[in-house]
């Protein structure tokens, strides 16, 4: 009998019957790929490739390499909701995005309406940079995950380093997008304004990515005089601010989310040196060992973006080997449950998730603008030297009162 069946199996090989092929897990990268944001998109994107080719190298997942496939959004959320359709019809498990809270927004309710209609079918939504507080307020969704900080973990933070290092002064402007993201900042400086002891001489929220020249916000920052001017500002409307600053010698010392973004220190010039940023990662704060396999892999050190959203990538590797779908269908809540349970040793320090509202708890770096770094930033003389490492437990916030999660039966 035995004899048998290895003849049978010898005929199908013949006659060329192979085997079914396990089922790939399929992610998409949702992202700002063209446009003005395309700096940061492109950023995003090749931190979750280089993630996908870790999982890949070590032997992919459910018996075959992880696929991955690009769709832009080209900065608007309509584009993304097309995209994530397109993502949805070609059968992706788990889509990433980070460049925009907006766009998040959209992404985060179309996954949570697809995942109500199609109950056999979920996506995952792995944020890497929507940081808007209401995407785990009133949006917050049990396939909604955000591997980043918010206003209030990055203002915090802020405020706690630079008031001890006697960088912060008593008097504060404030300069902002308006949007989601950019009204969370601004609340954040608000209520920071008592326990940093400042007052708030000024602030503004502008459109997002249509101003052309900030010089005349510049010369409003220049007239009330602050100490400490903080900014959420990103992509197109960061670099011309920074240029805008730079340009007229405005002596004053910046607060910032993004200031890592490539060009910001070029745009900006000595009017750089001892700005601060709050960050999800820096160079500076690790013993360089992910930061020099990131440049072996990619040509580069990560900057920006990159760090966090490849160690987010990290995370999810280290989920998926607690995971045995024995090449069958890809269980997407599965993930999502073990995503809930990992707690990734980052080269900053531990990343976990809350289960309340898949925030991650997160450590928060804050840097100051130096000369002769470690890494230098846009081939000048300067770059970021780490001040503090606030730990995650000490970074986040409680739950919002308006996130009301409803987990899947379990």
């Amino acid at each position: 009998m035995k004899r048998l069946l290895l003849l049978a199996a010898a005929s199908a090989t013949a006659l060329g019957v192979t085997a079914a092929k396990a089922e790939p897990l399929k992610i998409g990268i949702i992202e700002s790929l063209s446009g003005a944001q395309t700096s940061t998109g492109r950023l995003y994107a090749n931190a979750v490739e280089y993630g996908v080719n870790q999982i890949n190298k070590a032997g992919g997942f459910n018996g075959e390499p992880v696929q991955v496939t690009e769709y832009d959004n080209a900065g608007g959320a309509p584009e993304a909701a097309d995209k994530f359709r397109q993502a949805v019809a070609d059968g992706v498990d788990i889509i990433f995005q980070g460049a925009s809270s907006a766009i998040a927004g959209q992404l985060t309710e179309d996954v949570r309406k697809h995942n109500i209609r199609n109950p056999d079918s979920k996506v995952l939504f792995i944020n890497l940079g929507g940081e808007a507080m209401e995407l785990t307020g009133e949006k917050c969704q049990f396939y909604h995950f955000r591997f980043t900080t918010t206003a209030p973990m990055r203002v915090n933070a802020l405020v706690n380093a630079m008031k001890a290092a006697g960088d912060l002064g008593t008097k504060v402007y404030s300069i902002n997008q308006n949007y989601s993201w950019g009204q969370d900042m601004q609340k954040a400086v608000e209520d920071a304004a008592d326990k940093g002891g400042y007052k708030i001489v000024g602030q503004v929220l502008h459109d997002v990515n249509k101003i052309q020249d900030f010089a005349p916000f510049v010369a409003r920052i220049k007239a009330a005089n602050p100490d400490t001017v903080f900014t959420g500002n990103w992509s197109n409307d960061l670099l011309l601010l920074m240029k805008a600053t730079g340009d007229a010698g405005l002596d004053v010392t910046f607060a910032t989310a993004f200031l890592d973004q490539p060009g910001n220190i070029a745009n900006a010039g000595k009017t750089a040196l001892g700005d601060y940023i709050a960050n999800n990662y820096d160079n500076s704060a690790t013993d360089g060992k992910f930061a020099e396999a990131y440049k072996s892999a990619t040509g580069h050190y990560p900057v920006f973006v990159e760090g966090n959203s490849a160690l987010a990538l990290a995370q999810l590797q280290q989920a998926l080997k607690t995971l045995d779908f024995r090449g069958g269908k890809i269980d997407v809540t599965k993930i999502a449950l073990a995503l809930e349970d990992s707690t990734y040793d980052s080269p900053v320090g531990p990343i976990s998730v809350r289960k309340a509202d898949h925030q991650t708890i997160r450590p928060v770096v804050v840097s100051k603008v130096v000369k002769n770094p470690k890494y230098p930033a846009d081939g000048t003389d300067m770059g970021f030297q780490t001040v503090k490492i606030v730990p995650g437990d000490q970074a986040i916030y409680p739950v919002q009162s308006s996130c009301h999660m409803k987990r899947p039966k379990e």
